[in-house]
């Protein structure tokens, strides 16, 4: 008698209960200390704290430091006297009794005199203390360190940060190579990158390592397999997770993608994506960027914009759905529902959710679209 080996879903898990698990598994990665300027991408482990910047009111314009209030009745055809009126340079600190720098054609001298035509208001042409940056975090932990941030935290002179960057492991189930595979795993490669992992990935090499060692791979925070999740005769990524760790869920109520799977081999969570193009994508968006972010503890929302929808978009109800959408003039057209044609994928603008217990949403409702990674 032979054994049944195959690979089946016994349920497909909803899709807030599969999250549910991944907030509840998922820990943060332990921090480490890196240079400012190499930390373009990663997320904050910890505040940056500075003290008041600057520390003391700075001229914001080349100009006159004067008194404001000796200034309120200076006009065109009554000029008045500034007994003292020091000329100050941009980045200069005020002057002792100065609040604000009038601008170079308001003051000329009558001589050896200082005479202003025009009132200036105190704070103008100034820079108080600490209005660049408070005794308050200056950056939150959780935050993604975007090139303005990192330029920001140079000008303060913020040497080093405390980081968070997951060493995801992404690896397709099977050693032979296959277009739709690999272009899955570079995908996903390429959004952990760019939302502050560090993916292990060497689409160059021929072979991949196995499933039994990628999922024992102490480099490695996460694990994610693409392929092998079905009922085909050579699908076995799930039971070779079995056997590594434990399944937490096998089948999940998403289209597309209802063959993912999630669980976890010692401490390091694993997502099986499907090897479907479309699928992997969307279980990625649902399940694989929540884990992402888990890990790095990042706070940062999602990128979406908001649109109408130019027609009716149709979902299965108890499925949570991933819908491609072209966007033009503020209106969002579904382009595809269940399976994504490749040409759907590379002309859409970015994605909608519809939520398992709807059965899509009607022409001219108010939607969220978010972007691809």
């Amino acid at each position: 008698m032979t054994t049944d080996t195959t690979q089946r879903i016994a349920r497909l898990t909803p899709l807030t209960e599969v999250e549910a698990r991944i907030d509840a598994l998922v820990l943060p990665v332990a921090p480490r200390e890196i240079a400012t300027a190499t930390a373009t991408g990663r997320i904050l482990a910890a505040d940056v704290t500075v003290p008041p910047h600057p520390s003391a009111a700075l001229a914001l314009r080349d100009g006159w430091a004067v008194r404001a209030e000796l200034t309120t009745d200076a006009g065109a055809y009554a000029p008045l006297p500034l007994p003292d009126a020091p000329w100050v340079d941009a980045g200069a600190a005020l002057p002792a009794g100065a609040d604000a720098v009038a601008p170079l054609d308001v003051v000329g001298l009558r001589g050896t005199q200082a005479q202003i035509t025009a009132p200036v208001t105190a704070g103008e042409g100034v820079l108080q203390r600490g209005a660049d940056a408070s005794s308050a975090p200056f950056l939150q932990a959780g935050l993604c360190l975007t090139r303005a941030r990192i330029a920001a935290l140079a000008a303060l002179g913020v040497a080093r940060v405390n980081v968070r960057e997951p060493r995801v492991r992404v690896l397709p189930a099977r050693p032979m190579r296959d277009a739709v595979i690999d272009a899955a795993a570079i995908l996903v490669a390429r959004a952990i990158a760019a939302a502050g992992g560090n993916a292990l990935i060497d689409a160059s090499a021929p072979d991949a390592p196995p499933l039994a060692e990628a999922f024992s791979d102490q480099e490695a925070d996460a694990i994610v397999v693409i392929g092998g999740t079905g009922s085909g005769r050579n699908d076995a990524s799930v039971r070779m997770l079995a056997s590594a760790g434990r399944v937490e869920a096998h089948g999940v109520a998403l289209s597309p993608g209802e063959t993912s799977a999630f669980g976890m081999a010692g401490p390091r969570p694993v997502l099986i994506l499907p090897g479907r193009l479309d699928a992997a994508l969307a279980a990625w968006l649902m399940l694989g960027a929540r884990m992402l972010a888990r890990l790095s503890a990042s706070i940062e929302a999602p990128r979406a914009s908001s649109a109408r929808l130019a027609r009716k978009a149709a979902s299965t109800l108890g499925l949570a759905e991933v819908i491609p959408v072209r966007l033009n003039n503020g209106e969002a057209e579904p382009l595809a529902s269940g399976y994504w044609p490749l040409d759907v994928l590379a002309k859409s603008d970015g994605w909608i959710l519809v939520a398992a217990e709807r059965e899509g949403y009607p022409a001219g409702t108010a939607v969220m679209v978010s972007c691809w990674p």
